[in-house]
């Protein structure tokens, strides 16, 4: 595989940044995921946090250095994270369980495989068309698809969510895939910050337009200017299939030479720490991507 990757997280207007994302991949198949935490429930950033960190596990104990079922496993997995959240708030007796978004997508085999619960996005953009773009599990999003078949009254519960993680329910999970991918196809994925305030047709444009290095930042600025005080956090992570681009701000990446039980990540491996700092840790995410590369190394060494 050979792809690029840019990812930005900025905590707006709120007290405290509940979006987590972060990526892994093997020799043959990647995973990128985004999840947001909850307001109005206990710990939503131990919730998005918790989410992927599930995800992460699973894929490292599934892609060997392939998933066998790549849909099978981003639905089992997000199912799994639902029961992580459980088990939390049993375990710490929390009257109300934390909760969280999600949206995940795996890259194998040329071709993307994605999954969401909730109203975190999926954008995929091919030349200067929108070729995909994830539902929202929303009552708007809803009665917006149900329009189309039956009249409908005036819209309520604008942008409430029907689903998410560490519900009572069972969480509904949509999958999509395989779409095959081609070089250069853009897809990026964010948190509500960044859809609410700025159009898909501004988030496509912008995609199309610019490299994942310029777009995804310029993006996030745009949502952080049209939410004003109280904006949203905003998130996203923004993948260039088939680019080799390595720059300050972009990590290019080609998994070619891994070993097959090579396994990198930038999704921290504990929640313990600093989940309750304002602003996602860069220091963290640059040592993520130098552990990234000196696997990359020590992978390399070991053939030669």
């Amino acid at each position: 595989m050979r792809f690029s990757v840019y990812q930005i997280s900025r905590k707006g207007g709120r007290e405290k940044n509940e979006d987590r994302m972060g990526y892994c991949y093997t020799r043959d198949s990647g995973l990128f995921a985004l999840a947001d935490g909850m307001g109005g429930h206990p710990e939503g950033e131990v919730a998005s946090q918790l989410a992927l960190q599930t995800l992460a596990a699973l894929f490292q104990r599934d892609a060997k250095p392939t998933l066998a079922d790549p849909l099978r496993f981003l639905h089992d997995a997000i199912i799994a994270a639902h029961h992580q959240l459980l088990r939390y708030a049993t375990e710490k007796a929390l009257i109300d369980t934390p909760r969280t978004t999600v949206v995940a997508c795996v890259m194998q085999g040329n071709a993307a495989y994605w999954a969401h619960c909730g109203d975190s996005r999926l954008y995929l953009v091919r030349g200067d068309k929108l070729v995909a773009r994830t539902r929202d599990h929303s009552y708007t999003e809803l009665q917006e698809t149900l329009s189309h078949v039956v009249p409908m009254g005036e819209k309520f519960n604008r942008n409430v969510l029907f689903t998410c993680l560490g519900s009572p329910g069972k969480p509904v999970v949509d999958t999509a895939g395989p779409l095959l991918l081609h070089s250069g196809d853009r897809m990026l994925l964010c948190s509500d910050g960044l859809w609410g305030s700025v159009t898909d047709s501004v988030i496509a444009e912008q995609l199309a337009s610019r490299t994942i290095s310029d777009s995804a930042p310029e993006l996030v600025e745009q949502a952080l200017r049209n939410g004003g005080p109280k904006s949203d956090n905003v998130t996203v992570i923004s993948v260039e299939w088939e680019s080799a681009e390595d720059s300050d701000s972009v990590t290019g990446i080609s998994t070619q030479s891994l070993g097959e039980e090579v396994f990198a990540s930038t999704i921290q491996a504990s929640v313990v720490g600093d989940l309750a700092s304002d602003e996602l840790d860069e220091a963290e995410i640059e040592r993520s991507i130098k552990e990234i590369n000196d696997a990359i190394r020590r992978s390399n060494e070991k053939k030669s």
